[in-house]
């Protein structure tokens, strides 16, 4: 139900389902699955490199879409309440 609204915020704005801001959305719901997952599992340890991984490639693409627009990523943390990306 959430996936489907966010798909269709998105939609409206972009023509293309691929687009950084829904992969850092899908990303993100994985991540807060596998932190609950993990709060009841705690030496789950192939969910925890699963979580890694992942949290890794949000990242990347959170680099990504801030080199390219910095509007379009400002909006993407405040609607998915993500903490900024510290600058290296």
């Amino acid at each position: 139900m959430l996936k489907n609204s966010f798909i269709s915020v998105i939609s409206q704005k972009e023509e293309n389902p691929g687009s950084v801001e829904f992969q850092v959305f899908c990303f993100t719901n994985k991540i807060r699955r596998l932190t609950s997952h993990l709060q009841l599992h705690k030496k789950d340890f192939l969910s925890q490199r699963g979580l890694r991984k992942i949290l890794g490639k949000r990242q990347r693409l959170l680099a990504y879409l801030l080199k390219k627009n910095r509007a379009r990523y400002k909006e993407l943390i405040s609607q998915l309440n993500i903490r900024e990306t510290k600058n290296r």
